[in-house]
């Protein structure tokens, strides 16, 4: 890969991390989702942030498929109750919508 091109990779996978984390604690849902933060469900965004931030090429379906992983192993570990999990899976895959604008760009 060239430099510039894994430059340009690394600048929109910085961008599409920055618009998930600013989508979570920003905007109208930010205030509500910044009082019902708990410790766990930072850690679980965190390894979701993580783990895209590893992809050479993040598109929806690779980020489905991490939120998708990320659950099942919080679900097994059993640090939240299922309606907690479901909720912030929906949310994590909500946000894909303001992180493919970041992506794409």
């Amino acid at each position: 890969m060239k430099k510039s091109t894994k430059a340009i990779t690394t600048g929109v996978g910085i961008a599409a991390l920055a618009a998930l984390g600013a989508y979570f604690l920003t905007g109208k849902r930010g205030e509500k989702n910044r009082k019902l933060i708990a410790g766990w469900t930072l850690k679980m965004k965190g390894e979701v942030l993580e783990k895209a931030e590893k992809l050479k090429e993040l598109n929806k379906e690779a980020y489905e498929k991490i939120v998708d992983d990320v659950t099942r192993r919080y679900e097994r570990v059993g640090r939240a109750s299922s309606a907690e999990l479901r909720n912030i899976k929906s949310e994590l895959k909500d946000a894909w919508k303001h992180i493919g604008k970041a992506a794409l760009k």
